[in-house]
């Protein structure tokens, strides 16, 4: 089984996810319950779900949430009954059911001035004064703007179900990452358009039928949060913990997806325009604070088995790690290389020394 990557996010493990799988199934066998707890893209919950496992994803994004609901809770398309019944103009657009229709609706849509054109392109004025970003052409914006207040609006009027809006969110977040002026994440902008960024942008259907996945969606569970707090709830087989590796937020890299998300128009604070993310702010990041993050989540949840995916980049050392990791269980290390992320023109090797550590309670 291969992964695949929905777009290029830190961490994301879809070239390692068929060693994820052997690692769970030689551990666990081929059948069992497993968290993700920090599922980032779900590529991890998605392939887990495939291979027939029930599972529990997690994340502290509301991006996250999202596309892990799409991927691991929906069979088929939902229908956009009540909204198709209230809009009725919907009904008119092309396609061969509500979903196609309302993706068609949502692109008929004239654009609009508003909160993205204002702050995230080179047409608008930002709020706090500093120059124009240019994050997407001011057409774009303008096309993101209309359909992101179009569905406030209909998530506001509660004539979106919660599967409904998951759907239209991470079509929304997929549709416009290719066309961001950005060489792989969102804490800047490049000074001039370049590449796909100057793409038309058009909301597409993102959601791939897969004929065995109404056998696929049973019992798995979706939750927002930090782990460390959703750990007391959580009882599974195995809980594969994927936490961020450096000082690097995931809130502030990726603060324009968790705007789409949210579809709230907060403050664009400094010349990148970050939306204030401290509500966000992951523990993992602090070389003060990773020891007890992991202790909460190792003495909370209910498992016998926990597998850590940790890399040589990371804020401890793998000889830090496994000393404070054997105070918890047996541990055992599986070391894999793999291609690393790496924004535009950056220093660092293309290979990493990624850990697997298997925690035996």
């Amino acid at each position: 089984m291969k992964g695949k990557s929905m777009y290029r996010y830190i961490g994301n493990k879809a070239k390692l996810i068929d060693v994820l799988i052997d690692e769970i199934r030689s551990i666990i066998g081929t059948t069992g319950k497993v968290a993700d707890l920090m599922c980032g893209t779900a590529t991890v919950s998605s392939g887990l779900k495939s291979e027939g496992y029930e599972v529990v994803a997690a994340d502290v994004m509301t991006y996250a949430y999202y596309h892990a609901m799409v991927k691991l809770l929906i069979n088929n398309p939902p229908g956009y009954g009540k909204l198709l019944e209230k809009e009725i103009k919907i009904n008119e657009s092309a396609g061969d059911d509500g979903y196609q229709k309302v993706i068609s609706y949502l692109n008929s849509l004239q654009p609009k001035k508003g909160y993205f054109f204002r702050e995230f392109s080179p047409g608008g004025v930002p709020f706090n004064g500093t120059p124009s970003r240019k994050y997407f052409t001011s057409e774009n914006a303008m096309k993101i703007d209309a359909i992101r207040e179009t569905l406030y609006e209909w998530v506001n009027d509660e004539l979106l179900s919660e599967i409904e809006i998951a759907l239209l969110k991470h079509d929304l977040i997929l549709s416009v990452n290719p066309i961001a002026n950005i060489s792989g994440t969102y804490g800047h902008f490049h000074s001039k358009f370049v590449g796909k960024s100057l793409n038309q942008f058009k909301l597409k259907a993102h959601f791939e039928y897969d004929l065995f996945s109404e056998f696929q969606s049973i019992n798995h569970t979706v939750l927002k949060g930090y782990a460390e707090d959703l750990a007391k709830d959580i009882e599974v087989d195995l809980c594969y913990i994927d936490p961020p590796y450096m000082k690097r937020q995931y809130a502030a890299n990726y603060h324009i997806l968790e705007t789409l998300a949210r579809g709230d128009e907060p403050e664009a604070v400094g010349l990148s325009g970050l939306r204030p993310w401290r509500d966000q702010y992951s523990d993992f990041c602090s070389k003060v604070r990773i020891r007890d993050s992991f202790k909460k989540i190792l003495t909370n949840v209910n498992t016998k088995n926990f597998l850590i995916s940790y890399s040589e980049d990371g804020l401890l050392s793998l000889e830090q790690l496994v000393s404070f990791l054997e105070d918890f269980g047996e541990v055992h290390v599986k070391e894999v290389k793999y291609k690393r992320f790496r924004s535009n023109n950056s220093p660092l090797g293309q290979e990493i020394n990624e850990y697997l550590i298997w925690v035996k309670k």
